[in-house]
């Protein structure tokens, strides 16, 4: 696709929490005391937050000419542990369905996320009741009449059609605006350069986070977002680049090790003899 000449943008999710700071900062060993501090005119230091405190939940996207303008979703999470629930399916399309006209035409989303996926039609599985997995069947025109098929037959008809209706409802909305969603694999956010944006505003925050506060957070965080252009993102998307390239030596040079220890169990002692002669010679 990038030897196509498509543009390639880049989605994420991530959070931060009003109690967002370093873990570790420069300390006057001198002072042993807040009493000694006080008569000194010095002062103790920021009290550390006793917990993460609010959380914001934050979506972007971007590419190698920076964030996209409009793509900013930013607000305070009303989940106290995963901030998933916040971002759910509904969220997350209502805010594509809004970018989709700001993409560049023919252009390509890359994107992981499991509530991204969602289907646009519930498939049968192991947990369905037997009647249901017969009803989609029909209703398919995969089967008139279920007769004697028990229920482990009637899930490997599902199984060998389901490619052909596992419509996601994502990469319906992105077609009819000329977009490809292409999905990256599970556990490799390292393939996803956004993830290192992510860092960047995420280590200015804490450098600056004072009060803990979550409203002086989210300030920080726009102004990160805002001071983050191009040049940092060409920087991550090269860095992605390498990992990919390094991913596809590696599986090449596995796939040859494979080749060459291919062994023909149908050969002849004699042939057997015969190749391993014209081996050693070579």
């Amino acid at each position: 696709m990038r030897q196509e000449g498509r543009k390639i943008y880049y989605m994420d999710e991530t959070w931060l929490n009003a109690g967002h700071t370093l873990d570790k900062v420069w300390t006057d060993t001198c002072v042993e005391s807040s009493k000694q501090a006080f008569l000194s005119g010095l002062s103790t230091g920021l009290k550390a937050p006793s917990g993460k405190g609010e959380r914001l939940i934050i979506t972007h996207i971007g590419s190698a000419a920076g964030f996209l303008q409009q793509g900013l979703l930013l607000f305070k999470s009303n989940k106290n542990k995963d901030y998933h629930k916040d971002m759910d399916a509904a969220c997350f399309e209502d805010w594509f369905k809004n970018i989709l006209p700001h993409l560049e035409p023919n252009s390509v989303v890359m994107d992981n996320a499991p509530y991204h996926c969602r289907r646009e039609e519930k498939v049968p599985n192991t947990k369905s009741k037997k009647q249901e997995i017969i009803d989609w069947l029909k209703s398919k025109n995969i089967i008139s009449d279920e007769g004697d098929l028990l229920e482990a037959e009637l899930l490997n008809l599902v199984k060998a059609n389901k490619p052909r209706f596992e419509n996601f409802a994502i990469n319906e909305i992105a077609s009819h605006n000329n977009v490809t969603i292409l999905k990256l694999p599970p556990y490799h956010a390292e393939l996803n350069p956004i993830e290192l944006i992510w860092s960047q505003v995420k280590g200015f925050v804490a450098k600056e986070n004072k009060t803990f506060k979550i409203a002086d957070v989210e300030e920080l965080c726009r102004r990160s977002i805002g001071e983050i252009g191009a040049e940092q993102w060409k920087r991550c998307i090269e860095h992605t680049e390498k990992i990919e390239k390094q991913m596809w030596d590696l599986d090449e040079a596995i796939e040859a090790t494979v080749d060459s220890l291919v062994i023909n169990v149908n050969s002849t002692d004699d042939e057997s003899t015969s190749s391993e002669s014209e081996s050693s010679c070579k």
